[in-house]
């Protein structure tokens, strides 16, 4: 709790994937992928309940020889490919209010962006709850090489050209202004806004800049290994 604010977290952690299958608990520097997002989540001092939604038994029983209890199962319908967050999100939100536990903020701590600080979590939560007319907020990290101004397309020709037209005057990122890319290492919304937009991006969203060496998820083999090089490198 924060400021008399009660934050529930939840970690999402389906049991297919088809980018890299098995990703939530493949073997990570020594531990299952999920450990260490719950060990962070654990390690803060302002989240006040941790839920991992699952649909697989075989990731609900390392999560419970993690310490943490599963109440409620994730529905196969909302474990799909094609699932949108949102509906997970709803989805144990309502479990909670069912059991008469009401939260004032929800956190989505995805399991696929293991590089987080030891303070990523509390000032994220306190960023927002100190700024009251905030929202949401989303961890972002600043764009570089893929700047937006400078990615190009293959048009219906067959050639390569600028993404954006009106901008054929850039060609250098240090030309280009400041670009941001949302990253998994926190998302927070406030209870009421969610229900209502079911949707971190909201008008009033602030953001959490996260470093540059943070600015990588886990969808494939590729993304697991540089992942797995720079948690060793950081010392997290």
């Amino acid at each position: 709790m924060y400021k008399n604010k009660k934050i529930l977290s939840i970690v999402p952690a389906r049991g297919g994937s088809k980018g890299l299958p098995g990703k939530n608990i493949k073997t990570f520097n020594n531990k299952p992928l999920i450990h260490w997002t719950i060990e962070s989540a654990k390690k803060s001092k302002l989240l006040d309940r941790l839920f991992v939604s699952t649909d697989c038994n075989e990731i609900a029983e390392i999560v419970k020889n993690l310490g943490v209890e599963i109440p409620e199962m994730r529905p196969k319908h909302l474990a799909k490919d094609t699932s949108p967050s949102w509906e997970l999100i709803i989805h144990a939100l309502d479990y909670f209010k069912s059991i008469g536990e009401r939260y004032d903020y929800v956190a989505l701590l995805e399991p696929t962006s293991p590089l987080r600080k030891a303070n990523d979590i509390d000032n994220a939560i306190s960023k927002i709850i100190d700024n009251p007319i905030a929202d949401s907020l989303v961890s972002c990290g600043e764009v570089h090489t893929e700047h937006p101004d400078i990615v190009k397309k293959i048009n219906n020709q067959g050639f390569l050209t600028s993404y954006y037209p009106a901008r054929k005057d850039i060609y250098q990122r240090q030309q280009a202004d400041q670009a941001f890319f949302p990253y998994g290492v926190i998302y927070i919304s406030k209870v009421d806004s969610f229900y209502k937009n079911k949707s971190f991006y909201v008008e009033k969203l602030i953001s959490y800049e996260i470093e540059r060496w943070q600015n990588f998820e886990i969808d494939d083999a590729i993304d697991f290994h540089i992942n797995e090089y720079l948690f060793k490198e950081n010392n997290l």
